[in-house]
């Protein structure tokens, strides 16, 4: 289902706007990367963008990862994950991850490159195509999430590739993403906004009463169909040091219809738009 503006509900288009302008924002910064930019100057650069363009509140701040930190390598705590002074080379893959919220509405992206181009990152790229069909389908199937996520992981290990979402804390693949308060002051803690990890707590306690989570995982927790909502779905492949992602949101409602119960709430994206293009 191609979910264009006019086809959307307000609460929806709301949602699609700020995705938009976080992919905006990640393919200008993108185009301004060169050797020597390192991942914090890349991550205020990202930060910069979008206050001059009235975001002013995060579900998390700006991330940027560079070189064999594209697939974590050697990640072991959550520490790991926040911008370093890894330079930017020629040749080397980039991952830009922001999560603005804007006027009450939360994206949460991620948009992977390479300075000057890499074969074998464009490969990884081309091969998350069909990962975002094969989520889309199962979740229309009403799958359990945990079965979902193991049948995303044996297709990346058919494809020869790790999967790298699995050093995301909880190992999740998605999580929950919502419309949150406006505040005139946003606080953030270990670089994410207060308001949003409220939100997410409120619903963790909630799912927990119902038998649903808010995060997408390999565990337990997550053995339950998808619960409708919104959820930025980001699959993340790895191979020898060179890691790619994408993320945008699924919107997952109670409807019986199969193109109605899961869609993605924009197909108008850069990698969308690059395999279109590749074909």
């Amino acid at each position: 289902m191609t979910s264009a503006v006019s086809e959307l509900s307000a609460e929806l288009r709301g949602f699609q706007r700020v995705q938009r302008l976080a992919y905006e924002c990640a393919e200008a910064v993108a185009a301004r990367l060169e050797p020597g930019v390192t991942e914090r100057e890349a991550a205020r650069m990202q930060r910069r963008w979008l206050y001059e363009r009235g975001v002013r509140d995060w579900f998390h701040l700006p991330f940027a990862w560079f070189g064999d930190r594209t697939a974590f390598t050697g990640f072991r705590i959550p520490l790991q994950f926040f911008p370093t002074d890894r330079a930017l080379e020629p040749g080397m893959p980039f991952i830009l991850d922001l999560a603005p919220v804007y006027e009450g509405c939360t994206a949460d992206i991620g948009y992977s490159g390479a300075l000057g181009g890499n074969p074998l990152q464009r490969r990884l790229m081309a091969d998350l195509e069909a990962h975002r069909a094969l989520i889309l389908r199962e979740v229309r199937e009403r799958r359990p999430l945990r079965e979902i996520y193991t049948d995303v992981e044996r297709l990346m290990t058919r494809q020869g590739y790790a999967n790298r979402h699995r050093a995301y804390p909880f190992g999740v693949i998605a999580h929950k993403v919502d419309r949150v308060r406006q505040r005139r002051f946003a606080p953030h803690v270990f670089g994410f906004g207060t308001q949003s990890l409220k939100g997410l707590l409120s619903d963790a306690v909630h799912g927990h009463r119902e038998g649903w989570s808010p995060l997408w995982s390999p565990y337990r927790f997550s053995d339950h169909p998808p619960h409708p909502g919104l959820w930025a779905v980001e699959p993340h492949l790895g191979f020898r040091g060179t890691g790619a992602k994408f993320e945008e949101i699924l919107v997952v409602t109670d409807s019986r219809d199969p193109d109605e119960s899961a869609f993605w709430l924009d197909d108008d994206l850069p990698h969308v738009r690059r395999w279109a293009e590749d074909k």
